[in-house]
């Protein structure tokens, strides 16, 4: 192999990931020069990466191709800081957060319901936060042409909740995902309290058709659960981006009316499901 010419063995290595054009670094300097050159890591970037990459909010500095790569394997704020951009490190695949601000939510123009503020721990410069609803609607539209072709995504909303959040214990959701006339529909706890004092806040607020359902499908609705960085996420579903262009639409709609309050709703995140 140390005799084929650099540019065929970049050639090679652009058949791998970018995880495993690393680590063939180490083999030789033939495989090292090769790992490092434009041509190599010009294949793991996206078609698009010119717009992407004006598209920052804060410019981007790089003197290569790989130095692009790794720079954008750390998330960055895109559309005005409205959307979070980045490459998985591994594969290459493309992940987006649609912020709150780019999600339609029911009444989150009257200040009396919802607030839009900054918090010190989000990526983005304000979040949407509930002030009181009986009922709740948030919807998300990305295309399948902005992600990466013939790979599945899994789709979760990034919230928390406040030391004064009511009523969301009880909240139970409708979440789906739809490409095209495929739509994928789940159920999913806005807040999860300990077993018993989810059973008690049932039994007073289940709505009649959340009642319909049968008892054993309650294993199947999805819950928050934490993410690294300390935020929670509930998972709203999966789809297959394929290799043409579809918008993707994202619901999480109540299933009842309970009065509820002190949901934190950071974004919605679309990234590549792991094998």
């Amino acid at each position: 192999m140390d005799a084929l010419p650099e540019d065929c063995v970049s050639a090679i290595l652009s058949h791998t990931s970018p995880a495993e054009a690393s680590r063939c670094s180490v083999v030789s300097s033939t495989f090292r020069s090769a790992s490092d050159s434009d041509m190599l890591w010009q294949s793991f970037l996206p078609s698009d990466y010119h717009d992407i990459v004006s598209r920052a909010l804060v410019p981007l500095h790089f003197s290569s191709n790989k130095d692009l790569f790794f720079a954008v394997s750390h998330p960055i704020l895109i559309d005005g800081g409205n959307k979070s951009f980045k490459l998985e490190k591994s594969s290459g695949k493309k992940s987006y957060i649609l912020s709150a601000r780019e999600l339609s939510i029911s009444w989150s123009d009257s200040p009396l319901l919802w607030s839009w503020m900054p918090v010190p721990e989000s990526r983005f410069p304000v979040v949407a936060v509930l002030r009181t609803v009986s009922w709740l609607e948030i919807e998300g539209k990305i295309r399948t042409g902005s992600l990466s072709p013939s790979t599945w995504y899994g789709v979760y909303m990034i919230m928390k909740v406040s030391v004064r959040a009511y009523g969301l214990e009880s909240a139970v959701s409708r979440v789906s995902v739809g490409v095209g006339e495929q739509v994928k529909n789940g159920r999913a706890y806005l807040w999860h309290e300990p077993e018993k004092t989810q059973k008690m806040k049932k039994l007073f607020y289940r709505d009649e058709r959340e009642s319909e359902e049968e008892e054993d499908d309650e294993e199947r609705v999805a819950i928050p659960c934490k993410r690294e960085d300390g935020w929670m996420e509930i998972r709203v579903g999966e789809f297959f981006s394929g290799k043409s262009d579809e918008e993707v639409r994202i619901r999480v709609t109540e299933l009842g009316y309970q009065l509820k309050g002190g949901l934190i709703l950071e974004g919605i995140e679309v990234r590549p499901k792991q094998n």
